[in-house]
């Protein structure tokens, strides 16, 4: 019986890992998807490096391109590694089960060895005979018979139990060697993987180099970008005004109270639908173009080759490719389209008390007044003479910008 207990026990800890494993599997899977994430993301950037490349000159929009395959590049190798450390705890796992399964087959054998000697003693039928015979009652003679029928079933099942632990062992062995392979292949890619971001960074280091040599025209770019900024955030803090003000004399005249702010627009109940559904669905938003990376991101920071020069950005900047179309990330009404030097052609919609803004645009198909739908082209980007096609992209509150990143949905 306490051979029955142990095999009992030993089936329960090689098929307990497969339930407690399910959040392994659950990680498991989300490597998968990070996996196909990360080659969309790796094919985006080569298509718009790719037309970068097309102008032969080294440019800003070239070196973010290639910042972004680095970034993307570091979590394919950051993945792998992952996969590597679930796969060397599958190995140690099995290896530790196949061990506690070859241990418990050589006693499950011993045991049926000495099951087998102590029956050759008794295998002949008279000796069978003489052992139920010599029995002094009735009542004994009927246990003695019930021992032998349940030592001849305890040898059957002693054998099913070798034979299911064998069955196992044999499986367990087959998905080790398996694990150890996929492990092979695996660092292989890795290998490859990690030579390839080293061509990246030298690539990059070269651009940089190149841009380097470019540093006046440089600052002067630097210069016309604040210029170009300056304007068109003047334009917008015009327009949010200009909203405020006509929403609150609106409000007036119709007899409604108003918010008794002068920094925040007036809303009418659909207005006010519509704004706490954007507010809502802060992180959820669609992106205004449909591929593409954040090529420079909200807020201060170092120029990527200028040493010293700070610039600010009250949007974020998402490259992609040529003739790519820009969409509204929800629904609202177009409050202005206008052309701002530097930034081209501009629309901004408004979403209740927020507005996005959406800048850079080769050229645009909505007017001003109209109501827009979720994801509705109203535009093309702009490809400048680098070849870099670049939307500026910005969300406001009122007349507070806010973090644009923090909104869209994340890739």
């Amino acid at each position: 019986m306490k051979a029955l207990y142990k095999i009992v026990l030993l089936l329960l800890i090689v098929v307990f890992p497969f339930t407690a494993d399910a959040q392994k599997q659950k990680s498991k899977a989300q490597l998968e998807r990070e996996k196909k994430e990360n080659l969309t993301r790796i094919n985006e950037a080569n298509r718009i490096l790719k037309q970068t490349k097309a102008q032969k000159e080294a440019s800003i929009g070239q070196l973010n391109a290639l910042k972004e395959k680095i970034n993307v590049q570091q979590g394919v190798i950051k993945n792998i590694s992952r996969e590597l450390n679930y796969i060397e705890s599958d190995v140690a796992e099995t290896e530790g089960i196949v061990g506690s399964l070859q241990a418990d087959l050589e006693k499950l054998k011993a045991e049926y060895a000495d099951m087998v000697y102590a029956a050759s003693k008794t295998a002949s039928n008279y000796n069978k005979l003489m052992f139920l015979f010599a029995s002094e009652s009735f009542n004994q003679l009927v246990m003695r018979l019930r021992y032998l029928q349940q030592y001849s079933e305890a040898r059957q099942k002693q054998v099913q139990q070798i034979n299911k632990v064998q069955a196992v062992l044999s499986g367990q062995i087959e998905f080790l060697e398996q694990k150890k392979r996929e492990k092979k292949n695996l660092l292989t890619i890795q290998l490859t993987e990690t030579k390839n971001l080293q061509t990246m960074k030298v690539q990059q280091d070269s651009v940089i180099k190149q841009l380097s040599k470019k540093e006046q025209g440089l600052q002067q770019e630097v210069a016309q970008r604040q210029q170009a900024v300056k304007k068109l955030d003047n334009l917008i803090a015009d327009i949010v005004r200009e909203e405020i003000a006509r929403a609150a004399r609106a409000a007036r005249a119709s007899g409604k109270a108003t918010s008794g702010s002068s920094n925040k627009v007036t809303l009418t109940p659909e207005a006010a639908l519509i704004s706490s559904s954007f507010a809502g669905n802060k992180g959820r938003l669609a992106w205004p173009v449909e591929r593409g990376f954040i090529s420079e991101k909200f807020g201060r920071h170092n120029h990527p080759v200028l040493k010293g020069v700070v610039v600010e950005n009250k949007g974020i900047d998402i490259q992609t490719s040529q003739g790519a179309a820009v969409r509204a990330i929800f629904e609202g009404k177009v409050v202005t389209v206008a052309n701002v030097p530097g930034m081209n052609n501009i629309v901004m919609i408004q979403h209740g008390e927020y507005f996005t803004v959406y800048a850079k645009l080769k050229n645009v198909s909505v007017e001003t007044g109209q109501t827009v739908k979720l994801k509705q082209n109203i535009g093309t980007v702009y490809t400048n003479s680098e070849g870099t096609s670049e939307l500026q992209f910005q969300v406001w509150k009122n007349n507070v910008t806010l973090n644009p990143q923090t909104w869209i949905s994340p890739k």
